[in-house]
C-alpha cells in the first residue's frame, strides 16, 4: 500500500502544481475571454450569412448564447478546480460543489435570455423574467450560505496522526486522479455525441452523478482512518447533500432552486452539528516558572 500512496503523490502533485501556477490561471482566464469573444463573433457571422451552410446550421442566432457558452467553459474549469481541492479537505470539496451549483444557476439565468428578443423587450409581458429571477435569487442565497459554511469549518484536523493524514491524503489524491480521467472521458464523449448530431445527457448532470458515488466511496475510505461515529455521519450527510444537488439539476423550474438551497442548508447544518460533536483541542497548560533560574537576576517590569 505504501507504494500506491507514493505513486498517487508523485502523479498528482505535479499536475496540481501546474494547474495552480499563476501562469496557468492567467491563461485560463484569457481562454474564457477568448471563448466568449469567439462565440459572439461566430454568432454575428452566422446572422450576416457569412458562415458555411454546414456551420451555420448548428450556430445559434441569439448573441445571449455566447454568455451560455462562456459560462459553460467556466463551469468546466470549476470542475477541474474541485478535483484539486478534494485531497486537501472533504469539507472544502463539498464547498466547491456548492460553488459549482450556484454558478450553474447563474448560467441558467443567462440561458433564459436566449428566448428574449434583441434588444430586450418586455412589452409582451414580464413572465420571462420569473425564471431569470428565480435562478438568480437562488444562486444568491446559495452564495450567502456558502460563505456561512466556510466560516463554520474548523481548521483542526480530524486525523491527529501525521502518518494517517499522509495516507488518507494519498488515497484522496488517487481518487482525484480517477475523477480527472473520468471527467475528461465524459467531456470527450459529450463533444463527440454533439459533433455527430446526437443528444447526450447534460455534462454537469453526469458529473454530479459521479460525485455521488465518489462521496460514498470517501465515506468508506475515511472510516479506515477516522472510525468515529460523528465523522461517518458527517461524510454520509455530505453525500446526501451532493445527491440533492444532482436532483436540483433535473428538477422542474422553481423546484430546482428550492432543492439547491436545501442541499446548502443540509451541508451547513451537518457541519454545525459535527462541530458540536467534535471536542475542542486540548488547551496547553501554562508552564510554571523555574524560580531557581531567577535567583541572582533582577526582573524589570518596565520592559
Amino acid at each position: 500500500m505504501e507504494r500506491i500512496y507514493t505513486v498517487a503523490q508523485r502523479v498528482f502533485d505535479p499536475i496540481e502544481h501546474f494547474w495552480e501556477h499563476p501562469n496557468t490561471q492567467r491563461a485560463v482566464a484569457g481562454g474564457i475571454v477568448a471563448v466568449f469573444l469567439a462565440s459572439l463573433a461566430g454568432i454575428e457571422l452566422g446572422r450576416q450569412g457569412l458562415l458555411p451552410a454546414s456551420l451555420a446550421a448548428i450556430t445559434p442566432t441569439s448573441h445571449y448564447y455566447a454568455v451560455n457558452v462562456a459560462f459553460t467553459f467556466l463551469l468546466i474549469l470549476e470542475v477541474l478546480s474541485f478535483i484539486f481541492v478534494l485531497p486537501s479537505s472533504v469539507s472544502q470539496a463539498l464547498g466547491k460543489q456548492l460553488e459549482l451549483l450556484s454558478l450553474i444557476l447563474l448560467r441558467n439565468s443567462f440561458k433564459h435570455l436566449i428566448h428574449l428578443p434583441e434588444p430586450i423587450d418586455l412589452s409582451g409581458g414580464v413572465e420571462p423574467l420569473y425564471p431569470i429571477l428565480s435562478d438568480g435569487v437562488g444562486a444568491l442565497v446559495i452564495f450567502f450560505l456558502i460563505g456561512v459554511y466556510y466560516r463554520t469549518l474548523k481548521s483542526t484536523p480530524a486525523i491527529t496522526c501525521a502518518m494517517d493524514r499522509y495516507r488518507f491524503s494519498s488515497v484522496k489524491k488517487g481518487l482525484a486522479l480517477m475523477l480527472l480521467v473520468s471527467f475528461l472521458g465524459l467531456g470527450a464523449r459529450y463533444v463527440y455525441l454533439k459533433a455527430t448530431g446526437q443528444t447526450p445527457q447534460d455534462f454537469f448532470e453526469t458529473v454530479y452523478t459521479v460525485l455521488i458515488f465518489s462521496d460514498i466511496l470517501i465515506v468508506f475510505l475515511s472510516h479506515r482512518f477516522v472510525p468515529c461515529f460523528q465523522a461517518v455521519f458527517r461524510n454520509s450527510g455530505y453525500a446526501i447533500s451532493t445527491l440533492l444537488m444532482r436532483m436540483s439539476l433535473t428538477a422542474p423550474i422553481y423546484y430546482d432552486v428550492g432543492i439547491g438551497i436545501a442541499s446548502a442548508l443540509l451541508a451547513l447544518g451537518i457541519t454545525k452539528a459535527y462541530n458540536h460533536w467534535t471536542p475542542p483541542p486540548p488547551e496547553r497548560k501554562p508552564e510554571k516558572p523555574d524560580h531557581s533560574r531567577l535567583e541572582g537576576h533582577v526582573v524589570s517590569h518596565g520592559e
